[in-house]
């Protein structure tokens, strides 16, 4: 019996609907993260692109627990002498709450081609509005 490796060519994604409302930003973004990788199929291929379309929507009602609003920061360099810039999730949750759930989903992929690959299958939106009715999602329950 040999083992079966999936083929780039062969994989039939499908589209995924994400509702964070009322739930941790960590857990719904680790199911994102696991689509995305395609993890939870079970002709899985660490070595190849199997991950499927993510759509996440109501990020800005999603919830960060304890105190992270006010501990937790979000950091970036500049690359000059004094140019860290940092910003509370208070203020991130506020204004852009899609990059706070894209850069959460971002850090639990691989950092390689295939994280790189995966992260533009993820869309997010702070609304319950969505423009992927073509795609005929498919709602994903976060306890799954």
């Amino acid at each position: 019996m040999s083992t079966f490796m999936a083929k780039k060519e062969t994989v039939e994604r499908k589209w995924y609907i994400i509702d964070a409302a009322d739930k941790p930003l960590g857990k719904t973004a680790v199911t994102a993260a696991t689509i995305l990788r395609g993890k939870h199929r079970p002709e899985f291929t660490p070595h190849v692109d199997c991950g499927e379309f993510v759509i996440i929507i109501n990020a800005d009602k999603a919830i960060l627990t304890g105190k992270k609003l006010d501990q937790k920061f979000y950091r970036h360099h500049s690359g000059y002498v004094g140019g860290l810039k940092e910003v509370s999730y208070r203020h991130l949750m506020g204004t852009k709450p899609e990059m706070a759930m894209t850069l959460a989903v971002k850090g639990m992929l691989p950092h390689n081609s295939i994280g790189d690959k995966a992260i533009t299958r993820l869309k997010v939106y702070a609304g319950d509005k969505h423009n992927h009715d073509a795609q005929k999602p498919v709602e994903y329950n976060v306890g799954e």
